[in-house]
């Protein structure tokens, strides 16, 4: 579909990539992946036909079409949402017009016999016959449907997209491109602005898509699940891989570890040659031998190593003040702007420790509640900050706070301390703040490198509780996965606002779920979650099929055995939900039964002469009390819903 042959680009003397070439055929999934500044934006650029390469040919099949989603774009404010995404159909509207305008002039006409009246009659049942085949009569419904997806409310629709805030008008643009179902479709990190439901909708439109995909995404779970094909920038080249993202960094790592090898023994090569040559030099009798070390050290090409990979870099946040052991308590807290409730009743506990996840579809409240745990807006009822709680907070504007005038490496100094001041180079490496990038100074960075700047400088502050509203959004894989390591770590309490599961998953072990105006905690991680609302869902479609609600007689039996067979599914997954629910409660079980072995020999040691005086067995003790207090709520709690599921 389409074929790139030597392509070059070069911005000033220092070429992005050079000699680049690749095919895209029909039905391909391909992740396009390297660091930041690789030039994976650039090259979707390319491909789109908005950016010209210094050298090299993009040539497109006849015929095909593309659809382009960049990172950033200018939108239009002056219609609605429904309007807006009309304009995906336009092409439709023009191909009705031209059937109304044959239609009548077949109607006009009374020359019924003759060759061009029957010329007319051809070309009229042509271009029908097309715009049947395009779906010209149901678009509105298609329309629907994907907004929908997207997380689109029908009450939605008629407003204006200046109501909208900058992430839902790229919703809007997205579904626009989606409606056109263009033969290539080129996106541009297009999970940034959507959340977990609707990134789950975009994965099944994708896999369902008949033509190709190249995308750019930090989001690893989402390219896990829809490419097929990885292709990464690194070192001005590409290297092609017929593998999704997850088989592509083992054979990565295996190809890193060639290229060192060979490097290695050419810079040994390397060295031989220079030493033969300088050791030669003056001397006539091995002129000529010297004279041909010269040309051959000429000759040879260089090898070039990819980029030191410093996910395994190891943060861990400075220590700090104990918490009392709840930092935030919610009794009956509301929120509302007027006669918009946003949330009401919220009733949670988050215990010292623990690490739990916000989530839910944009504009339900998850970052409104979390400006209420804040106090930076008021609310209603009683919302208790724990004490000796030290609050490190990333919001999503947090890079707006930093100083300008100070440079990247200075920004971090400044917070730095002890014996992780030594390392701040390879903490901004890992960053991709590696080299003349960190003397840069922050009001020349984008707001992307502003984000992950202000995402260091909370890495290094002493807190006991973490805010973090969207962390990951501009964060690449390897900065995803430092983060990561270093939250869980992290001996305090955290709460992610995030649509990213990859990043959520083996993180959290609590989920509040944000939707309706209420908030529901689910126990467990994010995978746990999403599988129960699966569930859920099902049980919800078994409620709405209803025989009565067909009236057709003919009907009846196939609605019954609709039904029969929803029915099996979600009683197979109900009884699977069961069984990891009896393992669960069973396992707790013997956890609690370990733990109180456990604590009665520190007990026996501590109530001998030498163990009274021990400080560090009353802390074992105190450690495997708050071990057991956390095992006995997690078997309560799964207790709890097997008996509901009873």
């Amino acid at each position: 579909m389409i074929s790139i042959e030597g392509l070059k680009v070069e911005f000033g003397v220092t070429p992005l990539f050079d000699d680049v070439s690749f095919v895209i055929n029909k039905k391909d999934r391909i992740a396009l992946v390297g660091k930041n500044g690789a030039g994976k934006s650039t090259l979707l650029k390319i491909l789109a036909g908005l950016q010209r390469p210094t050298e090299g040919v993009v040539a497109v099949q006849r015929g095909v079409s593309i659809g382009y989603l960049p990172q950033v774009m200018v939108l239009s404010d002056t219609r609605t949402v429904m309007e807006e995404a009309e304009m995906a159909f336009d092409h439709i509207a023009e191909m009705q017009a031209r059937i109304e305008q044959l239609n009548q002039e077949l109607a006009d006409r009374t020359d019924y016999e003759s060759e061009s009246y029957h010329e007319l009659i051809e070309r009229f049942t042509h271009e029908n016959e097309r715009f049947l085949m395009m779906g010209g009569t149901n678009y509105q419904a298609e329309i629907e449907r994907t907004l929908t997806g997207l997380g689109f409310s029908r009450e939605d629709f008629g407003r204006p997209t200046s109501e909208f805030s900058g992430g839902w008008r790229m919703r809007i643009e997205l579904a626009k491109i989606l409606l056109r179902r263009p033969d290539v479709l080129l996106l541009d990190e297009p999970t940034n602005h959507l959340d977990i439901e609707s990134i789950q909708w975009l994965e099944g439109f994708l896999k369902m898509c008949s033509g190709a995909v190249v995308l750019v995404s930090h989001d690893r779970a989402f390219i896990n699940n829809v490419t097929n094909r990885t292709i990464e920038i690194s070192c001005g080249r590409i290297y092609d891989y017929k593998v999704p993202y997850d088989e592509f960094v083992v054979l990565r790592k295996e190809r890193r570890e060639q290229q060192l090898r060979a490097y290695e023994n050419q810079q040994k090569e390397i060295k031989d040659t220079e030493d033969f040559i300088e050791r030669f030099r003056y001397k006539a009798t091995k002129a000529v031998q010297v004279q041909s070390r010269i040309k051959q050290l000429e000759k040879i090409e260089r090898i070039e190593v990819d980029e030191e990979d410093n996910s395994s870099l190891h943060l861990k946040f400075p220590p700090a003040m104990r918490s009392g052991n709840y930092p935030v308590i919610c009794e009956g807290v509301k929120k509302a702007y007027g006669d918009h409730v946003v949330f009401h009743d919220v009733d949670m506990t988050i215990h010292r420790g623990e690490k739990v996840a916000f989530v839910g579809k944009n504009g339900e409240g998850k970052s409104t509640l979390v400006k209420c745990i804040m106090d930076e807006i008021p609310y209603e009822g009683k919302l208790i900050i724990g004490h000796n709680v030290q609050m490190g907070y990333f919001a999503q504007n947090q890079a707006q706070l930093l100083d300008e005038n100070l440079t990247v490496f200075d920004t971090i100094d400044r917070v730095a301390k002890g014996d992780i001041r030594l390392k701040i180079r390879d903490i901004l490496g890992a960053f991709m703040f590696g080299g003349e990038a960190s003397d840069k100074k922050v009001k020349v960075l984008s707001g992307g490198e502003r984000s992950r700047l202000a995402m260091i400088r909370l890495l290094l502050e002493p807190v006991n509780f973490l805010i973090l509203d969207e962390p990951t959004n501009h964060l690449d894989m390897r900065s995803k996965d430092v983060l990561k390591e270093a939250i869980r770590d992290f001996d305090g309490t955290v709460i992610v606002v995030s649509h990213d599961r990859e990043f959520l998953d083996g993180l959290v072990t609590k989920v509040y779920e944000f939707g309706g105006g209420r908030v529901k905690e689910h126990i467990g991680g994010i995978y746990d979650f999403l599988q129960k609302k699966k569930l859920e869902s099902l049980d919800q479609l078994q409620l709405s099929q209803s025989p009565t609600a067909v009236s057709a007689k003919g009907k009846k039996e196939e609605v019954a055995a609709s039904e029969n067979k929803l029915s099996y599914e979600a009683l197979k997954e109900q009884n699977k939900r069961i069984r990891r629910l009896e393992k669960q409660v069973a396992d707790c079980e013997e956890r609690v039964g370990r733990l109180e072995e456990q604590v009665k020999e520190l007990e026996a040691r501590m109530a001998t002469p030498e163990g009274a005086s021990d400080m560090k067995l009353y802390e074992q003790h105190q450690q495997l009390k708050r071990q057991m207090a956390a095992v006995e709520e997690e078997w309560e709690a799964a207790l709890t819903e097997l008996e509901e599921m009873a």
